[in-house]
């Protein structure tokens, strides 16, 4: 049994960590850097982050390496760099992870090439393999605890890094981000994605949403990946903190604590197990849903109005049919409208 499996058993729901990317800016990250070359030049910063997760109560921390694959480093021309940067990575969440006097397990962060797959693109099968098992293996000589492939849109990245994780024998996890009318960009429902899960023959230990538009869109993800009960795989929510507003040349999110705090307990409610924060998550409103998970008890499944009234409204609008089986307990949405 690996870790993950063994920590989920032991605690019934874990808390993951938050943002990476937007909290290096405020480090002193400049747009178009590649904060994966910070594991090398700025390694201090990097373990602040992750020390920063660990003390506001984060039982799993992402490596920075979500970029660091050779096809997104190629345009750092760092292209063949990609095992050692993700080893050294691995390394300095690992040296966070075993100084914290509690159980911290240590996920390698992998996520998509930013490449289009034949026949829409030139990226094939094989070399997308090639590509996450270079990443994989670096992770995992680094000493990460997990494979977290995530803000995956297409089906054939998912089946590629799933394929790599499997080959080297290692546990993984994969995300979705359902930022496109309830799907992703590429089309998966959140139900897809489950059924792309349970198909898998040796399949990951949990799947999820990430990133998206909101912690309400992200809710009824969780919701419709829930909808048939199944206790193999656990559920990940890993919401941005609120909404995304444009603020002169800055991206602002709008979530409080204390909205992240009710966003985890209705994902505790929804069904999900690992519960984090993404883009714009900081150290406080981590610590505010750790509060939230160590004192919910878990309630009946949400309903639409209780979850907009906690959250905020959806940012892709749903049908009055929707809204009624959302009601009913299904949480089902299907091609909504984007505002």
């Amino acid at each position: 049994m690996g870790r993950l499996r063994e920590l989920l058993d032991e605690k019934g729901v874990l808390l993951a960590d938050g943002a990476t990317g937007t909290n290096f800016f405020n480090m002193g990250l400049l747009s178009g850097d590649a904060p994966e070359l910070w594991n090398e030049d700025e390694p201090e910063k990097v373990m602040s982050l992750h020390q920063g997760f660990v003390d506001a109560g984060a039982d799993i921390i992402l490596t920075n390496t979500f970029g660091a694959n050779r096809h997104r480093l190629k345009l750092h021309h760092a292209q063949e760099r990609s095992t050692e940067l993700n080893e050294k990575a691995a390394k300095l969440a690992r040296k966070v992870a075993d100084a914290a006097g509690r159980p911290v397990l240590v996920a390698g962060s992998v996520g998509p090439t930013g490449e289009l797959f034949e026949p829409l693109g030139e990226l094939t099968r094989e070399a997308a393999i090639a590509s996450f098992t270079e990443q994989m293996i670096g992770l995992r000589d680094g000493g990460a605890d997990v494979m977290w492939i995530e803000t995956m849109s297409a089906r054939e990245e998912i089946d590629a890094a799933a394929d790599a994780a499997e080959a080297l024998g290692l546990d993984f996890v994969f995300t979705a981000s359902f930022d496109t009318a309830g799907r992703t960009m590429m089309g998966i429902t959140p139900t897809q994605l489950m059924e792309i899960a349970t198909t898998r023959p040796a399949g990951p230990i949990a799947i999820g949403a990430n990133c998206g538009v909101g912690a309400t869109d992200l809710l009824f993800s969780i919701l419709d990946m829930t909808a048939a009960p199944q206790d193999k795989i656990a559920v990940v929510a890993k919401a941005n903190c609120g909404v995304p507003r444009v603020s002169g040349d800055k991206v602002i999110y709008t979530g409080t604590p204390e909205l992240m705090a009710d966003y985890a307990r209705y994902a505790i409610d929804a069904g999900a197990a690992i519960i984090g924060g993404c883009c714009g998550t900081s150290y406080e409103h981590l610590a505010a849903m750790r509060g939230a998970i160590d004192t919910h008890k878990k309630r009946k499944r949400p309903e639409l109005v209780d979850v907009v009234a906690a959250t905020g409204p959806l940012v892709n609008e749903i049908s009055t049919a929707e809204q009624k089986d959302s009601s009913e307990g299904g949480g089902r949405r299907r091609g909504g409208r984007r505002r």
